[in-house]
């Protein structure tokens, strides 16, 4: 229903008239389930799966809509993602406002692993360590793809970036001026070419469930801290995206001084919030 409003919204549009549209499909998400159409089948010849059955059905699947083949359901779901996608840009195309309009694919976090997730069979991190729910590059990176018939070049880039830099850039391409601080920077520069980007000197995150994690990256370096809210004053992990992107060797102990710098950027970001305590001594006021 969603993919349908949003190509009727599409048809409806002219050259003349500016619109944003944000679509947040659920696909593939934290239930895996679809309907058992032509495309699931397809998926179920190939990867030949074992049915689930019994407890495995049980603990592996969505409590109202068990799915006893979820490696071909999760398959049929990015597949009908795929889909959608192209329909939107052929949308588009046909609508002749393909040199006028910005397509941005991108996700909120890394694979998931509940309700019939399963990435170490599809390898959906990668290299990276970690999926949805932590905070290293499994779980957080993620992909990003912006498209503009004619306007944007072919090209991979890998400065960093975050979602929060959306804002700033939707605002700008409207010609919008950004009238207060936030965290965000416009990304145009970098998507269009017109000139230099403006860069993050670091990146903050903070996740409240699993124990509580805190993560900051500061140009080749990331730091992570885990159990933030069971342990008082939890040990600095430290990687060197750089030569270690998988974050597989902890080199805090070689640099205590990324690891000083790293604690006062803990120390400087988090905010108490009475209604999310993170840390070990907020959960005790």
């Amino acid at each position: 229903m969603i993919h349908s409003k949003a190509i009727e919204y599409i048809k409806q549009r002219s050259s003349s008239r500016p619109f944003f549209i944000y679509l947040p499909y659920t696909l593939p998400h934290g239930d895996v389930i679809g309907p058992h159409d032509e495309l699931y089948n397809y998926y179920v010849k190939k990867f030949n799966e074992q049915a689930l059955t019994g407890n495995n059905l049980r603990t592996r699947a969505h409590n109202m809509i068990p799915e006893p083949l979820p490696h071909a359901q999760f398959a049929a779901m990015v597949g009908r993602l795929d889909k959608y996608v192209g329909e939107i840009v052929k949308a588009i195309e046909e609508m002749g406002l393909a040199e006028n309009t910005l397509i941005i694919f991108t996700s909120d976090n890394g694979p998931h692993k509940e309700n019939g997730g399963d990435p170490e069979f599809f390898n959906s991190n990668g290299i990276y360590k970690g999926i949805k729910r932590d905070l290293y590059e499994g779980g957080i990176r993620v992909p990003f793809i912006a498209y503009m018939l004619g306007k944007i070049s072919s090209s991979v880039v890998d400065k960093p970036a975050a979602l929060w830099d959306m804002y700033p850039t939707f605002l700008q391409l409207a010609g919008v001026p950004v009238k207060k601080k936030i965290d965000g920077i416009s990304l145009v520069p970098t998507l269009f070419q017109t000139g230099k980007q403006k860069q993050h000197e670091y990146f903050y995150w903070e996740f409240h469930e699993n124990d509580g994690h805190q993560a900051i990256r500061w140009g080749k370096w990331k730091a992570i801290r885990l159990a933030v809210n069971k342990i008082s004053d939890p040990a600095i992990e430290l990687y060197d995206l750089d030569k270690d992107p998988q974050e597989v060797s902890n080199v805090a102990a070689q640099n205590p001084d990324i690891v000083k710098k790293m604690a006062e950027l803990f120390l400087k970001e988090h905010r108490y919030d009475p209604d999310w305590p993170l840390l070990f001594k907020e959960k005790s006021k």
